[in-house]
């Protein structure tokens, strides 16, 4: 089972490494056989509920039929994505769900950020316990909940917007009607809902840093300001790496049921976006496509698979930070 190089030393052959490493790895999972059966589980639901449908994700290259099954189904190759390039919605679905994503990304990316560092650096317990209680609760209201609560709040008839508008001798707005104003009260409004349970994350990395850091920039003069730039902001940048990366493979994955619930006839110009586009053309309309539907929907998930992938590529050339 060894052989003899040209120089006369011994090497083991290929088949005794291969049963060393497997002699290996046997040993290491009866060692640690309560891990495996832990995680057993987990590994099974993601078989389950994430690879076993990719199965049926070439049902966008078939004109399905239900009757005759996925395999039954003609095969139409990239026909489907045609249909969906050319048609007339094309360049709006795509338009409304950047720009609304985009703006999402660059107005609220910030906040919980300086949130956390606010936080971290507030010296009286019970205040900043009141601000977290406060900024974490609407986290918890659901989408409907919420949804709800906009409609009501900006109601031309009964909404306390528009009655603060009349107060101060204004004309009533409509607010729900205009397609201009969709993407700020959209976008306003889950940054209220969502800031201070993201800032959670920027506080556990907060957490670990090195308190003689702030020891050392106290001694050497430094203000409370310069320490939260100097120290808290570069301690919390591999973090803000990954939350940019996480936040770049979902720009275009705007939120189906909060589009959706905020959507009417006056403002569809502007609310009309890939995910609420794909739930009206295969399950909504009267002839449903699914393989229509299903091929907007793998489109989707290419192009935040491909985002996701450059921004990553830059973190790790620039930060030496990435996911994979």
């Amino acid at each position: 089972m060894a052989a003899k190089t040209t120089d006369g030393t011994l090497v083991l052959s290929r088949k005794v490494l291969r049963a060393k490493k497997w002699k290996s790895i046997r040993r290491r999972v009866i060692l640690n056989w309560e891990l495996y059966v832990i995680i057993t589980l987990p590994v099974i639901w993601l078989l389950i509920f994430c690879y076993y449908p990719m199965y049926g994700v070439q049902i966008a290259f078939r004109r399905f039929i239900a009757s005759k099954g996925i395999l039954g189904s003609p095969w139409v190759g990239l026909d489907n994505f045609i249909k969906f390039f050319n048609s007339y919605n094309f360049g709006r679905v795509i338009g409304n769900t950047l720009s609304i994503s985009v703006y999402d990304l660059i107005a609220g990316f910030p906040f919980p950020i300086i949130l956390a560092i606010l936080l971290n650096n507030c010296l009286k317990k019970r205040y900043k316990k009141f601000v977290q209680i406060v900024t974490y609760m609407p986290y918890f209201i659901s989408t409907v909940v919420m949804v709800g609560i906009i409609i009501q709040f900006l109601s031309p008839k009964v909404g306390i917007v528009n009655h603060a508008i009349r107060a101060f001798g204004g004309t009533e707005i409509d607010f729900m009607a205009k397609p201009e104003l969709f993407k700020h009260i959209y976008v306003w409004s889950s940054i209220w809902q969502g800031t201070g349970w993201t800032a959670i994350i920027y506080l556990s990395a907060l957490s670990s840093v090195d308190p003689g850091l702030h020891e050392a920039a106290l001694v050497d003069g430094a203000n409370r300001f310069q320490r939260m730039w100097f120290i808290d902001l570069p301690c919390l940048l591999p973090t803000i790496a990954i939350m940019l990366t996480l936040r770049a493979g979902s720009i275009m994955s705007v939120g189906f049921e909060k589009a959706f619930l905020m959507q009417n006839n006056l403002n569809i110009r502007a609310s009309e976006i890939i995910s609420t586009y794909i739930y009206k053309s295969g399950l909504a309309a009267a002839a449903p496509d699914y393989s229509y539907s299903a091929a907007i929907g793998l489109f989707n998930s290419a192009i935040n698979l491909l985002l996701i992938s450059i921004v990553n590529y830059i973190n790790a050339k620039i930060n030496e930070i990435s996911l994979w």
